[in-house]
């Protein structure tokens, strides 16, 4: 094909075998049909404001996840759910295969919640044998902050546990899933992951959910889009 001139990149007629060409960058024809490379996977990490539905419309009207990712080319699809009143970490990807191991996998996420009132250790003691999540009081704050590392499965258990004690959630923050950290991240903001985080959420997918902390990457272009600094733990609530 090559010989009979069948074969153009970026327009120009290649006569020569060995000429290096990138499906993904180069737009390369044979027979005058255009060859398309597999579709690039992105990963993205949004801190996802209260009051915004964890997906890509509402037939209600109210605000969705699309309206912050305006200058992301690809389609990408929220992995699980964060509801609507809380606020924090949301994963998206176009990545179909590693969002549904994720899934199943039911990896481990820790929110931070704002309680109505404090708990007693009784409770705290209690809350873990019925609905098998240790709650932490978060130390240096006045309001009654805690911190929790659940499984999706486990949320509403834990949420219905404490309402009928007495403790409703107020406020509901997620700034980790397995060891994917939300850090400084400001509301409504997005940023690519590096390949050492796309690989250690392939890990916890693969052994069921852990949160061992991948390295930090270098600086320079991730498997996506660019990499950005982040801290090395979650900023603690304000308020």
């Amino acid at each position: 094909m090559i010989a009979s001139g069948l074969v153009t990149v970026n327009g120009q007629v290649v006569t020569e075998a060995g000429v290096k060409a990138d499906a993904e960058r180069d737009h390369i024809k044979v027979g005058g049909k255009l060859l398309r490379g597999a579709p690039r996977h992105v990963y993205l990490l949004l801190h996802k404001p209260p009051e915004v539905v964890s997906t890509l419309s509402d037939p209600a009207g109210r605000p969705s996840l699309r309206e912050f990712l305006q200058s992301v080319p690809e389609r990408v699809y929220p992995v699980g759910r964060l509801e609507y009143h809380a606020s924090g970490l949301v994963l998206l990807t176009n990545d179909g295969d590693l969002a549904n191991r994720l899934l199943r996998a039911h990896v481990p996420q820790t929110f931070y919640l704002k309680l109505k009132s404090l708990v007693t250790m009784e409770e705290v003691e209690t809350l873990a044998r019925s609905t098998g999540v240790r709650i932490t009081r978060i130390r240096g704050k006045e309001a009654p902050w805690y911190e929790a590392t659940i499984s999706e499965a486990r949320r509403d258990a834990l949420r219905n546990a404490l309402f009928r004690k007495g403790h409703p959630v107020e406020k509901m923050k997620r700034v980790r899933i397995a060891a994917l950290e939300l850090t400084s991240l400001p509301p409504g903001q997005w940023r690519a992951l590096s390949e050492a985080e796309v690989a250690a959420l392939a890990r916890a997918a693969a052994r069921g959910g852990s949160t061992a902390r991948p390295a930090r990457a270098r600086k320079g272009r991730g498997a996506s889009v660019k990499i950005l600094p982040s801290n090395s733990r979650p900023p603690r609530p304000t308020e």
